[in-house]
């Protein structure tokens, strides 16, 4: 089992890491601060070593870093491991725009994601209700007003027990382990979520709506960037 430092400390940029096992062109870790593909998050790049991490993915209680060719990894090396700080920095301002986003537009959503440049939720919802200008402000208005965000954990039963909190219906919340995160913004939003987020909105900086098409009869796509 890899142990999961990004859920504790999304700001932690690098440690130093044992290879547990290595496979072809992926390596396991006993502990990483890399993000793997999930949630609709896009995965964190980085090094290992002197070695680059192109791409991060989820494979049971463990991690797999895929490394660029030509890496020499062994198990049992204990070896540095940084992600590219910037990009993940991205990724955490969107994906907390993203709850705002959920908190403006009031619709169920059926499907969401988060690259290092855009990010896009999927509505259930009238394309006619959807107003460019009028998402943008309150979005804003949200940004600037510095709201706290505020990690914490329940159990699978009391999540069981509170199905409105998933709120993205193509997204489940990671399990496996008794208990799932919950990402609170008082007064704006409530929901599971194993992502990683700032620690204020006003860390988002300004956004801009940059499209809403429409993606079907029953998904509606708005799409954020940095203004």
């Amino acid at each position: 089992m890899t142990e999961l430092l990004f859920r504790d400390d999304p700001y932690l940029k690098a440690c130093d890491a044992t290879v547990i096992a290595v496979h072809e062109g992926t390596v396991e870790l006993d502990r990483t601060v890399f993000y793997p593909l999930g949630g609709g998050q896009a995965s964190d790049t980085g090094r290992i070593g002197a070695w680059r991490v192109v791409d991060t993915r989820k494979a049971g209680d463990s991690v797999l870093h895929m490394l660029e060719p030509g890496a020499t990894v062994e198990s049992g090396m204990k070896l540095p491991i940084e992600i590219d700080w910037e990009r993940r920095h991205r990724l955490m301002r969107l994906h907390t725009a993203l709850h705002l986003l959920g908190a403006v537009v009031k619709a169920p959503v059926t499907g969401g994601r988060i690259g290092d440049d855009k990010a896009h939720l999927d509505f259930d919802i009238e394309m006619e209700k959807l107003v460019k200008d009028e998402i943008e402000v309150r979005l804003n208005e949200l940004v600037l007003a510095g709201h706290e965000t505020k990690p914490r954990w329940i159990t699978d039963a009391e999540l069981d027990a509170r199905p409105e909190l998933v709120k993205t219906m193509s997204v489940a919340p990671p399990r496996g382990e008794g208990r799932v995160r919950l990402l609170e913004i008082p007064g704006v939003d409530l929901q599971a979520c194993g992502g990683t987020h700032v620690k204020n909105t006003a860390e988002i900086g300004r956004l801009a709506v940059a499209r809403i098409r429409s993606e079907g009869k029953r998904n509606k796509r708005v799409t954020l960037t940095f203004a």
